[in-house]
């Protein structure tokens, strides 16, 4: 079988476990192809021992499948994780062949994102996939049975999502019946429905910015850390989008220079390493650190 074949199986066997039904003519449409190669695919799929459910005129694969690893349970990485394996990537020699093999082949499989979109285990990530289908086609959604930490009620949830923040947490989603954008947790959504129509508002859409602590916000502080070796190292290893924004001052130190959306993230990252952290810039932050630190003389 040639490898085209095998990309347009592969990307055929995600849509089919992803949670949604398609029509053999909207799968035909997705994968560039003819609705005869995919009943053949689809022939191929049982004879392999999977289990292909037909309700009306729309398929899927029923997760009892023998073999069956739950695909829908497979989404794409998050910024932080797109980076180290970006790095890893980057890391290979420019002369191997499988480096170029390896962005080719992520790019043509997870076709409705980036290169860097690539699969990580996830509990919420039939939600997420769903999601990402909706931004791609820009369709509004349902969020099924979402408990509000705000309101502290479970409701559905009828709007538009259109990005991700960094490390897919959460989505900003247009809410018209309000006429605001919010943030949804995708942990607190029991289910995502797809509607047929589309974005009503697209010119409203306006997310917030992510700070490398992962807090959003519409305002930003610039930041200037000075850190010890122990602190730069626990940075990227907990804040990986973070070693863009170091450079190396001697042996020992690195300075951190960003923008933060929210205090939070930072002061949480520089209490627990005081003696390893100096505040160079950061007005707002050094505030928040001395608030912090007079709560705790309090307990």
């Amino acid at each position: 079988m040639d490898q085209p074949k095998v990309e347009r199986m592969l990307r055929l066997m995600m849509l089919l476990s992803s949670g949604r039904n398609y029509s053999i003519n909207e799968l035909a449409d997705k994968l560039d192809t003819s609705y005869r190669s995919i009943y053949r695919y689809l022939d191929t799929f049982k004879e392999a021992g999977f289990v292909v459910h037909k309700t009306g005129d729309y398929y899927h694969i029923a997760k009892e499948s023998r073999f069956f690893k739950d695909i829908s349970q497979l989404v794409h990485f998050t910024d932080e994780e797109a980076y180290m394996v970006n790095r890893l990537i980057d890391g290979i020699d420019d002369t191997n062949a499988i480096k170029q093999n390896l962005r080719k082949k992520l790019a043509t499989i997870y076709s409705f994102t980036s290169i860097a979109d690539v699969v990580v285990k996830n509990e919420n990530a039939s939600n997420v996939n769903s999601l990402s289908e909706a931004i791609q086609e820009k369709k509004q959604v349902i969020l099924k049975g979402y408990a509000s930490s705000h309101t502290g009620k479970v409701a559905d949830r009828t709007v538009e999502p259109f990005k991700f923040t960094t490390n897919y947490i959460s989505v900003w989603c247009y809410d018209p019946s309000d006429g605001h954008n919010k943030q949804f947790k995708t942990e607190r959504i029991k289910g995502v429905e797809i509607l047929e129509n589309g974005w009503q508002h697209e010119k409203e859409h306006s997310s917030g910015n992510m700070d490398i602590f992962r807090m959003s916000g519409k305002d930003t502080e610039e930041i200037v850390l000075r850190l010890s070796l122990r602190a730069k190292n626990l940075l990227v290893e907990e804040y990986p989008l973070g070693e863009k924004y170091l450079t190396q001052e001697d042996e020992s130190h690195w300075l951190l220079k960003t923008e933060i959306c929210s205090p939070l993230g930072a002061t949480r990252f520089i209490a627990g390493l005081a003696d390893d952290i100096q505040i160079i810039k950061g007005k707002k932050l050094k505030a928040n650190i001395s608030s912090y630190a007079k709560s705790l003389l309090k307990l």
